[in-house]
């Protein structure tokens, strides 16, 4: 299929996406493997986390599938410079696992998401939708996979975790006990019969009376009080 004829039958609302990768091959093959959504389309990619502000200025993604190791600059800094200038742009994470540290680390620069490189097409194509629509890209395994590693390195809950904790209404905790099981909003919406935006409310409230940044160290916290024996009523 020409270039002409894809963008032809691709959406007039399609996902914007940019591709940060080091290895051409891995670009060719994400740009054909999304060109078979006419509701994606790949606008630019970039080799390095230095040539991607430029990409991503002259192209407004929005979403950027973005690799960790790369020259010049890694996908980290990138991230969270990207970040810097625009928060509400979705990065998600391309990674193999074999750098665990580096992954918990774009997490805290602020990514939305991680996708395994060999993540399935079907899969790659949901989660690309899932990211622009402000939603998780974390598969269960992939989710426990992080919360297990950030927990690593968390400090142990305090009493005054516990009194946040408890500081949660009913619905309030429903949602967080959702989002410790890394559902996304959409998710916790047709678990708990609630519009989308009820729930994006939720967790903001529950992010903000937890005192954390982010999902995944709202997890780490209940897993670390639930261990503790804390997350009891």
């Amino acid at each position: 299929m020409s270039a002409a004829t894809a963008k032809a039958i691709t959406s007039p609302d399609a996902v914007r996406v940019v591709i940060v990768d080091d290895d051409a091959y891995v670009r060719a093959g994400l740009t054909l493997l999304l060109g078979t959504d006419p509701g994606i389309v790949v606008v630019g990619e970039a080799a390095d986390g230095l040539s991607a502000a430029a990409a991503i200025e002259t192209t407004d993604p929005d979403v950027v599938l973005m690799d960790i190791r790369m020259p010049r600059c890694d996908g980290i800094a990138a991230t969270r410079r990207e970040l810097d200038r625009d928060p509400d742009l979705a990065i998600i994470i391309l990674t193999t696992f074999d750098a665990d540290d580096l992954v918990v680390q774009a997490l805290q620069a602020g990514a939305r998401g991680f996708l395994l490189k060999d993540t399935p097409p079907d899969e790659l194509v949901r989660a690309v939708h899932a990211a622009a629509r402000g939603g998780s890209t974390l598969t269960p395994s992939v989710w426990q996979r992080i919360v297990h590693l950030a927990a690593g390195g968390a400090r142990p809950a305090s009493t005054a975790d516990a009194s946040a904790l408890s500081a949660l209404t009913r619905r309030e905790r429903e949602v967080a006990a959702a989002v410790a099981r890394g559902m996304s909003n959409a998710d916790i919406a047709a678990e708990l019969f609630l519009s989308l935006a009820t729930v994006k409310t939720h967790v903001g409230r529950v992010l903000q009376k937890l005192g954390v940044d982010n999902r995944v160290q709202a997890a780490v916290l209940l897993k670390d009080l639930a261990g503790s024996g804390s997350a009891e009523r």
